[in-house]
């Protein structure tokens, strides 16, 4: 599917209860804007010895942007905000659209407000015309 954005989230020594926990107030708040679905990413296969809940995988979602010329931006929006609300505990994120990786975990606000205004500019094509 085109548009897709892969958001991995994580907290610093944190179980994986609390990172369902901020997973899902992320998705409920990127529900709200404009994109055909936000969802939990599907869970491999365990390995043997491996612990039954990967944190990184409780903490994954996929946002299908549909072909709103404004999708990504509003999503970007939602996810500074987000980020702004919990700066008590500071969760690092990953996201990745199109093999283009953006991390972010310990910057200033406006460190990830350019880190994510560059990541929306270089994908500003995403579901639009020019």
């Amino acid at each position: 599917m085109e548009n897709e954005l892969t958001i991995l989230l994580s907290e610093q020594d944190a179980d994986a209860e609390r990172v369902a926990e901020l997973t899902g107030y992320l998705r409920e708040e990127l529900l709200d804007v404009e994109v055909d679905d936000v969802s939990a990413l599907p869970a491999g296969e365990v390995p043997p010895g491996a612990r039954a809940v990967d944190v990184t995988q409780v903490g994954a979602l996929l946002v299908a942007l549909g072909s709103s010329a404004t999708a990504l931006n509003q999503v970007v929006t939602v996810i500074r905000s987000w980020l702004h609300r919990t700066h008590d505990t500071r969760p690092s994120l990953h996201l990745e659209m199109d093999g283009d990786v953006l991390e972010v975990s310990e910057a200033s606000d406006e460190q990830v407000e350019e880190a994510f205004k560059a990541f929306v500019q270089r994908h500003a094509t995403a579901g639009a015309p020019p």
